[in-house]
């Protein structure tokens, strides 16, 4: 008997015993009356078998047709499904053959196909989950992940993603070759002129975000993701463990499955189709997963439009002008030209700016300076080190000291070649 039965048969001999009475039983069963009395009159006639429930052995009501189950594992069994959840299965299979079933009935219906493996639940250690920040743009979570978005139809790409932590919502997200401070300086952009500034950032430990191997030193060094953030007023957080950033890390876990999927039914080839189709997968992506914030009130600031975006999600560095007027900047000479005298720029630090595209400008006191890459010629012959191993030695002259060692005559070295003679 199940507990449920094993319940019936404890309020059914309370009734008998006159401990409780009908209608408090039924009431505790929570069924009615009279179907009380049916149930204690079948006790009566036929004993505990009689508190066994009469559609035991038999299909169920709501069974499954089995034409709809042939219809199901033919969708299912398709090459181009394959690697789908129950969940994203039961979804598509309702969008493209109105067959609507709940994801169980699809999960069995997959375990029997043999499409699909029982899977044991891991024990896990518990972490205890930090609450949610109230407001939409609070806290912006940050992260890159490297996949085989498009499978074997195209090489490996970085995703790079935001996701509020408030809501869920993806806010930005772009296919790139490299997870690398120009790829994100692209995405932010985009992402401030259409929703705003946040309040902060909150990212890992990758070197974009900060420097790793301060050494020494008494100062973290800044990195050029910190500087332009920080001319922003945008706080960047680096977090300790994925976990603590487990937001954009379940986005990241959703979209290698849901998005690769996708993609592969629409037949999408090349990144650039695929970041055409972006937006509308996260439409829908927030439709389905993302959440109301606990507060109305929205972090996103304006962004000033006095701001140089380009010039700030550069690379900026610093270099002394030589009495010539020259600059030196990642092993290329480059020649100022000015009408000023030569020692207005001479030996003043000017700053450096290289953009995407690795074009080179420089500024001075606010002023873009004109300059002039010197061409570097390869030398005639090529230098090859002492120690190289392509060195080859040159004899010794026929008078060297090393051709007389060890031989005197009276007690002074003499010319190996006069012994000989």
């Amino acid at each position: 008997m199940s507990s449920k039965e094993l319940a019936r048969k404890t309020a059914v001999e309370g009734a008998l015993d006159h401990r409780i009475t009908q209608t408090a039983a039924a009431s505790k069963l929570g069924i009615s009356a009279r179907q009380f009395r049916r149930i204690l009159q079948r006790y009566r006639q036929e004993g505990d078998a009689g508190l066994v429930s009469r559609k035991r052995g038999k299909p169920s009501n709501r069974r499954t047709g089995a034409e709809v189950q042939n219809t199901v594992w033919d969708f299912i069994k398709q090459p181009i499904m394959n690697g789908f959840g129950p969940t994203l299965m039961a979804e598509k299979l309702e969008k493209q053959k109105g067959i609507s079933l709940s994801k169980e009935t699809v999960r069995r219906l997959m375990i029997e196909a043999g499409v699909w493996k029982v899977k044991s639940k891991k024990v896990e250690e518990p972490h205890l989950s930090r609450p949610r920040r109230m407001s939409r743009g609070e806290l912006v979570q940050i992260d890159g992940s490297e996949h085989a978005w498009l499978e074997e139809r195209g090489p490996k790409a970085n995703l790079l993603v935001f996701v509020d932590d408030a809501t869920s919502e993806i806010l930005a997200a772009e296919f790139v070759p490299e997870e690398c401070f120009f790829s994100y300086g692209e995405l932010c952009k985009r992402y401030f002129k259409e929703h705003g500034l946040p309040k902060s950032f909150y990212s890992d430990r990758f070197s974009v975000f900060r420097d790793n191997h301060k050494g020494n030193l008494s100062d973290e060094p800044i990195t050029q993701f910190q500087r332009a953030l920080t001319v922003l007023d945008v706080e960047l957080i680096c977090a300790n463990s994925p976990q603590a950033k487990g937001r954009v890390e379940r986005a990241n876990e959703t979209l290698q499955d849901r998005l690769i999927k996708e993609m592969r039914l629409l037949d999408i080839r090349d990144y650039e189709q695929a970041n055409q189709y972006l937006p509308e997968f996260i439409l829908d992506y927030n439709r389905r997963f993302a959440v109301m914030p606990g507060s109305d009130v929205d972090f996103h600031r304006p962004l000033d439009t006095t701001l140089d975006l380009d010039f700030l999600f550069s690379i900026h560095d610093f270099r002394k002008v030589t009495k010539t007027l020259q600059i030196q900047y990642a092993g290329r000479v480059y020649q100022i030209l000015t009408r000023h005298p030569a020692y207005y720029y001479a030996k003043q630090e000017v700053l450096i700016t290289c953009d995407p595209t690795g074009s080179i400008s420089a500024w001075f006191s606010g002023s873009l300076l004109t300059l002039e890459e010197i061409e570097k010629r390869s030398k005639q012959a090529e230098v090859v080190s002492s120690k190289s191993a392509k060195a080859k030695p040159l004899p010794p002259a026929y008078d060297h000291p090393w051709r007389t060692y060890g031989k005197k005559i009276n007690g002074k070295p003499v010319l190996t070649t006069l012994l000989l003679e």
